[in-house]
């Protein structure tokens, strides 16, 4: 379950980032849907949710699930190594990619990672196939979803915005209470060579708790290219529920229109109006970009109304591909003069006859 809200968050700072733009093409928190700071608990937990939503063999013959499973994989073979995590967050991918060609060595494939993780093969958690049961659905708290409304220039050059974030958490309380909160893997013999596993619970009661309000302080960075819809994720930073895990905590992007610019996937489009005798015996000018550097817009040539002039890399920077940028396209608008006096009407004439 999803739960919406639409104000929840007070706005403390708003300062610009110069950001290290060598991030892979979709990064790997993405992958594992967890934000840059999740710990290593945190990073187990997500791997294991979602290598076993997408493993091949509980959705067999589906393309996309088996690319998703070795994306996850991946993913988690490089953040859960302390070494490379580390290496990854100050290079990104393409500094991965050199410091694993200095210290070249064998990896593991997908299989031996989830192997190593679940300890076995995929019957260890009850399996998908040959009437295993699937695995224990764990009790999950609400995710929250907030609108993180941003401009332009923040999706241009990057933003960190610092929130406050007000939400239930769980706490001690006075006396005991039944739960299921811890549970162990039983295996029976039901038959000659066949066995049979299966979840049971262990503890019957346990400390009590209570839910408390408490606000915390949470740093979202927006990064160069991002796009209007994406979505940030703080895994387990949503609704806490006892005896199970919290829920997620999602920023939707949402981007203000521009006065000038108007942005078209990773290109950009900007109206320019020109003067007459500008777009008849041309011009030399420069535009403001969103991060304030200037752009030079020349032409030599006669300019018609409605006219495009597309200059490249000066459009959106590509989201997680270092110095890539889309095209910018100038849209030029001619400014005809509201009158014109007898003299200037003759030398037209004379000039255009």
């Amino acid at each position: 379950m999803v739960r919406f809200v639409h104000i929840f968050l007070v706005v403390l700072c708003f300062s610009p980032l110069v950001f290290d733009a060598v991030m892979a093409a979709k990064g790997y928190y993405d992958i594992l849907e967890i934000s840059k700071s999740a710990t290593e608990a945190q990073l187990k937990r997500a791997y294991r949710k979602l290598a076993l939503k997408y493993h091949p063999d509980k959705n067999p013959g589906d393309e996309t699930a088996t690319t998703k499973f070795a994306e996850i994989n991946h993913a988690y073979e490089i953040l859960s190594d302390a070494k490379k995590r580390k290496v990854y967050d100050q290079h990104g991918e393409e500094g991965l990619k050199q410091h694993e060609q200095q210290n070249a060595g064998g990896g593991g494939g997908q299989g031996d990672i989830f192997s190593q993780f679940f300890g076995g093969g995929f019957g260890g958690f009850g399996g998908f196939g040959g009437g295993q049961q699937e695995e224990e659905q764990e009790l999950r708290g609400e995710n929250v979803v907030v609108q993180l409304e941003v401009t332009l220039k923040d999706l241009y050059v990057g933003r960190s915005m610092k929130v406050i974030r007000d939400k239930n958490i769980i706490k001690p309380a006075k006396g005991t209470r039944k739960c299921n909160c811890k549970n162990k893997m039983v295996t029976k013999q039901v038959g000659p060579g066949m066995y049979q596993q299966f979840q049971q619970q262990e503890c019957e009661t346990c400390a009590n708790v209570k839910y408390a309000r408490e606000e915390t302080f949470l740093t979202v960075e927006v990064d160069p290219g991002m796009r209007d819809g994406q979505e940030i994720s703080f895994f387990e930073e949503g609704e806490p529920v006892i005896d199970g895990e919290p829920g997620d905590l999602k920023f939707n992007i949402k981007a203000a229109a521009h006065p000038k610019f108007r942005r078209d996937n990773n290109n950009l489009h900007y109206e320019m109006t020109i003067s007459l005798v500008d777009a008849l015996v041309g011009f030399d000018t420069t535009i403001e970009h969103l991060d304030g550097h200037k752009v030079k817009v020349v032409s030599t040539t006669v300019t018609k109304p409605g006219e495009v002039k597309k200059i490249s890399n000066e459009g959106m920077p590509l989201y997680g591909r270092a110095q890539k940028f889309g095209d910018l396209s100038i849209h030029f608008t001619v400014a005809f003069p509201a009158i014109l006096s007898e003299q200037q009407k003759k030398v037209i004439k004379e000039t255009f006859a």
